[in-house]
């Protein structure tokens, strides 16, 4: 930490300690005269003590915030911020928790910061915008007296937990996989608290806790164990039941009252629906399931808090940032909100007490002048609200740009130095400051490096790490501050990561598997599922998955071969799904068809990728000094999965054969940087590299990216699209044939004949899939003999991945970036009014909006109607039967800002980065699929900005249904975390096809994703030259117990995955840890769950001795062989000779060893499966 080096020099100044003694009285202290960077910076001097301190910075906007944050982050790690509620939109049935996670986690730092002295590790600094003081919230205390602390030894009654849990906003899963979750499982509580990394879990002995153990929430299992659990709750407007239901009674009450007075006045529509209002809230109230209750805070408390007491009762610093923006913020929030309520109270939307929600600005500056506060800014400005205590004026100024003048540089230094003045320069990249150290110094400028630093003396220069969007310098004192970005240009910020102590893996899941959806057999091909049941025979239960055939037919598949079992489409599928009969040759034959074809594509990709090895490609040196630098440069910290596509392109590029890799990751996810790193290395050694897009806008997008990195090297970059002039494009070519341009970007027009380069290394393709044939041929002989890296943003699913791995070259980025703006998402019924305050509110802060509409035929009227409602916006339609040429302008103007409303269907661009959209509306989001909607929520969000979704649904089709049925049927719209994983599916699905060509999703779909990917699988293996033990599967039955009890897990869909994933245990090492996840989820493994993953492990040993059939009883154990298997006839004999006569070998039929069981060896189920184990190794020497 830089902290002492660059705020000591401040204390020097002259007015400092007058500013010291005038913050030790009430009143606002005003500074003027202090830049943007350097406010922090001067908060920081003012408050540093002996003693931790706590600070409280207000500002005007969000980016803002953030820019404070990062400053903030130079001096400590403690740095949160607290994001205002949105007030307008707050009738939304749900909305993201990321926002409340983030409040929750400031409240939880400011309770433990006032009550326990100990936990002060260093200072904390609560960064907001003004309007979140201006909101009212629920008292301190209560939250503070509804925290829950579990230890280790103390008693505790789950139904009662549970009750509690609620009360506080948590919701009760079968599982707690996301914050704000709990889950109970016999006498295990599961809860992920919304303030911590991960969830923990409480185990009970009898009502005692046993243990308390952190676990990872993507793998279930434990991580560690604590001593205690501190659960703060999931909201931070949290009520009791005696507060809802006197809410219930004066909301009854008010309604009646104001829908009397609207049916006086003749307005019975108005009433009509404010009835409907009251109706929805106090049944909400009631039963508890109303997501956001904060609208009705007047009615449930008497006296409210807002931000500031909950900094009241520590003794915090308190700075206002500009505060004639600050409160030129709360005027705009206050009309905002007056103006809405008006409509809507008027409409019969709302009741004028949910009006009462916000306090004024002049009663917030009249709190803010009732303790210490700073106030800081540039310039002195009148201010209606507030009035000054004492006034201070700072000469400070901004670095001005160098604009990469090195010489600039210098000159200044000289000039600071011979002045005996102190310098700082701060770089965001360790290598890039210490190279800045080394070149100052051969121009002798005496500059020293340090990572801690200390004091200076007049006259030193000193370069150190830390980032700084801009730099600062105090003349009085001879101080200055120099960013990396005053003298390169750009503004450079490195996400903070999060670090998972555990790296889990998610269940390969089943759990998605509904009673009614269709499932594939491997032996008996498409059928409907139709739940677990359970059959006792002769006193033994087992478990049996049910499925139905066509012609009525029934088939029970034994638990313990689950695995055989796939799921291929919902019950919901709009395709209608034809069931396979059983015993009819059908199923054979379409399976035959299939692995013909699989075994064609595996043995052309093995062909290709046998030739691209053999072939000599460039070999590329060791990473020189400015790859280093340049990486260092990047403006956000990498994903693992970003980092392990790095080394891998990097290793392809440093080996002797030809690079052919595939980079598969959604937009935003990093794909273009791994391309940009790779073409910057091969650039370095003299190689032309060309990148090649489906869409002049695509093109567009990566010309700017390009330039943009490359900004600060000797890198000649050009681009080839019908946006180019001819004598542009003419002059592109003929640069491409001399070798004077490095990188070239363009669209098919790079596949002319007329384009040669002088010597191409790297090939870049972006979205392969969407160019056309000849465009594809083309591009084959392209790549011939240079590395190529192919980029598509349609998600490749792992297990396909796995199937290719050996033949294939693939990089999957499924890592999200980490400090992405978060996407506030509301679900909400349709009102005009609504919409027209989404589009306002994007408009007047300078952005543009997504309409998207999914019908074309009156998309022109829908637009049409927008344009009635927003006059003053450009507002344009856009689908996909339009001609692509006008399609394409009409998106260059929307990316150009000429468009401030998109209207369109769900072709909007895939590929596009607009970071200037930050909101989209749906209509009709009911209609759409969730990876659809996952889809397009992710077309906004890419910027500073905070970015808002609106799904909206028809009011008239939800209300059928009560309001916790409405509420859990879109939830999953909203808790895109959980239903991620479904989405993905079909895209999964789409993007296996575009790996493997149109043909093979065809195959794909005969016989479903799962059992394509098996069938590739082996044909690859086979192709490589692996072993496999045949295509054929075995069944084991037993004549023991074998099933999951209802009492030991009671969730259906975690059941039949627990029966899948145990059916697929192949090894000591998985059974083992199979026993180990269910103990630490569920409890003690009971006996019959012990006997299926026994089963489970036999089957497999079973397989490998190519057993095809094998029955366990208590007289005999039959074991059939598979036909094809290669087993040494000559062993035959000496087997059976090893067993005392107690083995025969059946040859009429089919083949089978036959094992008689004594009456000693029949006694319980343990013994059963010891004794199948024994017979088991001594029918291994057959294949040793």
């Amino acid at each position: 930490m830089i902290e002492r080096s660059v705020t000591e020099p401040i204390k020097e100044l002259g007015i400092y300690d007058d500013l010291k003694r005038a913050m030790g009285h009430k009143g606002i202290t005003h500074i003027t005269g202090l830049t943007d960077s350097v406010r922090p910076v001067f908060s920081y001097a003012l408050s540093r003590n002996e003693e931790k301190s706590l600070r409280l910075f207000i500002t005007y906007d969000e980016v803002r915030a953030r820019e404070i944050m990062d400053i903030c982050s130079l001096f400590g790690r403690e740095v949160y911020y607290f994001p205002p509620r949105d007030i307008v939109f707050y009738q939304a049935d749900l909305s993201g928790n990321l926002l409340i996670q983030r409040r929750m986690q400031v409240i939880k730092a400011l309770n433990e910061w006032d009550t326990s002295y100990e936990r002060r590790s260093e200072d904390l600094t609560v960064v907001t915008t003004f309007d979140a003081l201006m909101e009212k919230m629920v008292p301190m205390r209560l939250i503070s007296d509804s925290i829950i602390t579990f230890r280790a030894g103390d008693t505790l009654d789950l139904e009662k937990t549970a009750g509690r849990l609620a009360d506080l906003g948590y919701e009760r899963e079968s599982e707690a996989e996301e914050a704000g979750k709990f889950a109970i499982r016999g006498g295990i509580l599961d809860i992920y608290p919304l303030t911590e990394e991960n969830p923990v879990r409480i185990e009970l002995w009898g009502d005692e806790i046993e243990s308390i153990r952190e676990y990872d929430a993507m793998s279930q299992r434990s991580v560690e164990q604590l001593k205690e659990a501190v659960i703060y709750p999931a909201t931070d407007f949290i009520t009791d039941q005696d507060a809802r239901l006197g809410a219930k009674v004066k909301i009854e009450e008010e309604g009646k009252k104001l829908s009397g007075k609207l049916r006086k006045a003749m307005r019975t529509e108005a009433a009509y629906r404010l009835q409907t209002h009251v109706d929805e809230i106090c049944e909400s109230l009631v039963w508890h399931t109303a997501v956001n209750l904060s609208p009705f805070i007047g009615y449930l408390y008497e006296q409210t808090d807002t931000l500031l007491d909950y900094f009241g009762r520590t003794d915090a610093y308190i700075f206002i940032d500009e505060p004639a923006r600050c409160e030129e913020k709360g005027h705009l929030v206050e009309n905002e909100w007056a103006e809405s309520c008006v409509h809507r109270i008027e409409g019969g939307y709302m009741m004028p007490k949910e009006a009462e929600v916000i306090c004024d600005t002049k009663s917030v500056f009249g709190r803010l002048m009732g303790t210490r506060a700073v106030s800081l800014s540039m310039i002195n400005l009148h201010h209606e609200d507030h009035s000054y205590e004492k006034e201070f004026s700072v000469s400070s100024r901004s670095i001005g740009s160098y604009n990469k003048s090195f010489e600039e540089l210098v000159k200044d230094l000289k000039r600071y130095r011979k002045n005996g003045s102190r310098v700082i320069i701060l770089s965001p990249s360790h290598t890039r400051a210490r190279k800045l150290t080394d070149d100052l110094n051969e121009l002798d400028i005496n500059v020293f490096y340090s990572e801690e630093g200390r004091e200076l003396e007049p006259g030193e220069i000193m370069v150190s790490y830390g980032n700084l969007s801009q730099g600062f310098e105090f003349p009085d004192i001879g101080f200055a501050v120099i960013s990396e970005a005053d003298i390169f240009g750009g503004k450079v910020r490195k996400r903070r990561k999060k670090y998972s102590g555990y790296e889990g893996t998610k269940i390969a899941s089943l759990t998605d598997l509904k009673v009614g959806d269709y499932v594939v057999h491997e032996d008996h091909g498409i059928g409907i599922y139709r739940g677990i049941t359970h059959i006792e025979i002769g006193g033994i239960t087992r478990a049996y998955a049910r499925i139905e055939y066509g012609g009525g037919s029934f088939v029970n598949v034994i638990a313990s071969n689950l695995d055989s079992l796939q799921k291929y489409a919902d019950r919901e599928s709009e395709k209608r799904i034809k069931l396979n009969k059983l015993g009819g040759g059908e199923w054979k034959k379409t399976k035959t068809r299939v692995r013909h074809a699989v075994d064609g594509i595996a043995k052309q990709l093995a062909e290709l990728y046998a030739e691209r090895s053999a072939g000599k490609g460039y070999v590329y040196g060791k990473d020189t000094v400015w790859q280093r630098e340049f990486e260092e440069m990047f403006p956000y910290e990498e994903t693992d999965d970003q980092l392990k596509a790095i080394e891998d392109v990097k290793a392809d590029m440093e080996s002797g054969r030809i690079m052919d890799r595939l980079i598969c990751g959604d937009v935003g996810f990093g794909k273009t940087e791994v391309a940009i790193r790779a073409a910057f290395k091969a650039v370095q050694e003299g190689k032309q590299v060309a990148v090649l897009v489906p869409t002049t806008i695509l093109a567009e997008q990566h010309m700017q990216t390009f330039t943009q990195r490359m900004s600060s090297y000797p890198v000649h970059i050009e681009m080839l699209s019908r946006f180019r002039t001819p004598a542009q494009i003419k002059k592109t070519i003929a640069s491409l044939k001399n070798g004077s341009l490095d990188i070239v970007i363009g669209t098919h027009r790079l596949l002319s004949k007329d384009v040669a380069f002088k010597d191409l290394g790297l090939l870049v393709v972006d979205e392969e899939q969407r160019f056309g044939v000849t465009h594809k041929e083309r591009i084959k002989e392209l790549r011939k003999d240079v590395d190529v890296i192919t980029l598509t943003a349609t998600p490749i699913p792992r297990t396909l991945h796995m199937s290719l791995s050996g033949i294939r070259d693939m990089s999957l980025l499924t890592e999200a970036p980490q400090d992405r703006m978060p996407i506030q998402t509301f679900v909400m019924e349709y009102s005009d009014e609504m919409v027209r305050e989404a589009i306002s509110r994007e408009l007047a802060r300078g952005g543009q909006v997504y309409y998207v509409y999914n019908r074309v035929n009156d998309i022109a009227d829908v637009t049409a109607r927008l344009q009635s409602m927003m006059p003053d916006a450009v507002i344009a339609y856009a689908h996909g039967q339009m001609q692509e040429r006008q399609l394409e302008n009409i998106m260059v103007d929307f990316i150009a800002g000429d468009i401030d409303v998109l209207v369109s269907t769900t072709i909007i661009e895939t590929g596009l980065d607009i970071p200037n959209v930050n909101t989209i509306i749906v209509h009709d989001s009911e209609r759409m699929g969730l990876s659809q909607l996952y889809q397009l929520r992710g077309r906004v969000g890419r910027s500073s900005r905070v970015a808002y979704a609106f799904l909206m649904y028809r009011r008239n089709l939800m209300l059928k249904e009560t309001a916790e049925k409405r509420l859990s049927a879109i939830k999953e719209f909203t808790d895109l975390g959980s239903g991620y994983r479904i989405a993905m599916k079909d895209l999964e699905i789409r993007g296996a096809g575009n790996v493997l060509g149109a043909e093979q999703s065809g195959h794909m779909a005969e016989v479903g994703y799962d059992l394509y990917c098996k069938m590739l699988d082996r044909a690859v293996k086979r192709e490589r030259g692996i072993e496999e033990h045949g295509d054929f599967s075995t069944y084991l039955d037993m004549d023991i117990d074998a099933l999951i009890p209802e009492t030991y897990v009671r969730n259906e869909n975690i059941k039949l995955d627990l029966y899948k994933r145990i059916a697929a245990i192949s090894s000591e090492e998985e059974a083992s840890d199979m026993a180990d996840e269910l103990t630490d989820r569920f409890g003690k493994v009971p006996a019959g769950t012990r006997n299926l993953i026994d089963i489970a492990l036999l089957r497999s040993r079973a397989h490998r001795l190519f057993i095809e059939n094998m029955k366990v009883t208590e007289k005999e154990i039959s074991m059939y062989i598979y036909k094809n298997a290669t087993i040494d006839p000559t062993r035959i004999a000496p087997l059976l000779e090893s067993f005392g006569g107690r083995m025969r070998f059946v040859t009429t039929g089919r083949p089978a060893f036959i094992y008689s069981v004594t009456d000693e060896e029949r006694t319980g189920d343990g013994d059963t499966i010891s004794l199948t184990s024994g017979v088991l190794d001594r029918m291994g020497m057959l294949i040793e």
